[in-house]
């Protein structure tokens, strides 16, 4: 229970204490009183009912939030006199673009110095209380801090770029993308994402052609407020992330056949969170159909019919992580092999005496420039008559061999999932590249 004591008048002169009140009574003074010799305790009454928008004058024992979101303006200090202490606090973040000038009265002096000054960093505080008339109003606490909840990701992982306001986490092999904070739903928890797999490797070569490898599955996925230029296969929405940590995997590329009993091999698959992208397919050795993946492996050169090139987007996801490799070249003696899908186009069929190039890849600009990745690899050249090789699709995909010419087939590039190379002429196929994860997201 709180009790009120109303006093009128004490009078004590032997300078013995006086105590009013106790644990749990409150103290009044009556209406139209007015108290002498209480004194402050250093901190002023925030004006909580009044955000100061434009020029105003300071009250002493007053404190003010500004808001200077529309444009610069004025707080006019009052006439000082010692003990005399104002405040102000940025309301929201905007000191730094427009400035609010402190301006004392008449010739009051602000540390020192009898001039104006101005707050110009965000989320400033200040509270100054008079002294003399030497310093004037003087500064007892500067804080260039203001708490807030997390408004976005901060996270640890990978390779870490800036472009303008977001923060690019790039992984070129496995790894951990670590969260510590996130911020609201929508913006400040999601990350846009992009995540190829390995290419397969090209087919070794016999007298007969190869197929070119499939480039490795290419899975993209977009916030919304991001403003980067996307691939035709951005799947129209990032991925939520929490505080915990992601675990990375960079499929690498399916590594060279070893003899001309081989195939080329299927690259390993890149994951993150949520989102697995399948290894591109291995290039079809003569007489051989591709292998499916993510792009298909191109079918090598054979039969009277050609051999089929492997199947794209395997397993199935929407939009479709690859394209089909290309069909193998016949009749005999040219019996040219095709080119290892694409992210964006199949694999090219053979067309004698040309071996099919790898279907081209996607462009994104994620990282903040435009890079193609996930290109086929083309076939080789060969048979009864000299053929000529299949170029790489656009995106790392490497070139098939010919005959005659360099018989082993290209790799494809590191780090962009392209297929390797078809091999001519008892020459392996190239190997093919590794993927590489990339997330994205606004930190600012």
């Amino acid at each position: 229970m709180t009790s009120t004591i109303k006093v009128n008048k004490i009078e004590k002169s032997d300078g013995s204490t006086i105590t009013l009140g106790g644990p749990g009574t409150a103290v009044t003074l009556a209406c139209g009183a007015t108290q002498t010799g209480f004194g402050r305790t250093g901190t002023v009454d925030w004006q909580t009912g009044s955000i100061k928008t434009s020029t105003f004058t300071a009250v002493n024992g007053e404190g003010y939030f500004v808001n200077t979101s529309g444009s610069a303006f004025n707080m006019n200090l009052p006439a000082g006199s010692a003990g005399a202490i104002v405040s102000v606090a940025d309301y929201g973040d905007n000191f730094n673009t427009n400035n609010l000038t402190i301006v004392p009265n008449g010739s009051d002096k602000i540390g020192g110095e009898a001039d104006n000054a101005a707050l110009k960093t965000a989320g400033q505080s200040v509270t100054l209380v008079f002294v003399d008339s030497t310093e004037g109003w003087v500064t007892v606490n500067d804080s260039t801090e203001n708490v807030k909840v997390n408004q976005f990701i901060e996270a640890t992982g990978g390779t870490i770029t800036c472009c303008g306001n977001f923060k690019i986490h790039t992984f070129t092999s496995s790894g951990t993308f670590s969260v510590s904070n996130v911020g609201p739903a929508g913006v400040g928890n999601q990350v846009s994402y992009l995540v190829t797999a390995g290419g397969g490797s090209g087919g070794f070569g016999t007298t007969n052609a190869s197929g070119g490898g499939g480039a490795g599955g290419f899975r993209e996925g977009k916030i919304s407020s991001d403003p980067y230029a996307d691939s035709p296969l951005d799947a129209g929405s990032g991925l939520t992330v929490t505080a915990t940590s992601f675990p990375v995997t960079v499929g690498g590329g399916g590594s060279a056949p070893p003899s001309s009993s081989n195939n080329g091999s299927n690259g390993s698959n890149s994951i993150f969170s949520t989102i697995t992208s399948a290894g591109g397919g291995g290039g079809g050795r003569h007489h051989e159909v591709g292998l499916n993946g993510g792009s298909g492996g191109g079918g090598g050169g054979g039969n009277a019919s050609g051999e089929a090139g492997g199947s794209g987007n395997t397993p199935p996801v929407s939009p479709p992580q690859g394209n089909n490799g290309g069909q193998g070249g016949s009749p005999s003696p040219d019996q040219q092999a095709a080119g290892g899908g694409g992210a964006t186009a199949v694999g090219t069929n053979a067309s004698n005496p040309a071996a099919g190039p790898g279907g081209a890849g996607a462009a994104s600009s994620i990282t903040g420039a435009s890079v193609t990745r996930a290109g086929g690899g083309g076939a080789s050249g060969s048979g009864g008559t000299p053929g000529t090789s299949g170029s790489g699709g656009s995106g790392g995909g490497g070139e098939g061999g010919a005959t005659p010419g360099t018989n082993t087939g290209t790799a494809g590039t590191a780090n962009t999932g392209g297929g390797g190379g078809g091999g001519a002429n008892c020459n392996a196929g190239g190997a093919g590249g590794s993927g590489v994860v990339i997330i994205r997201y606004k930190f600012q």
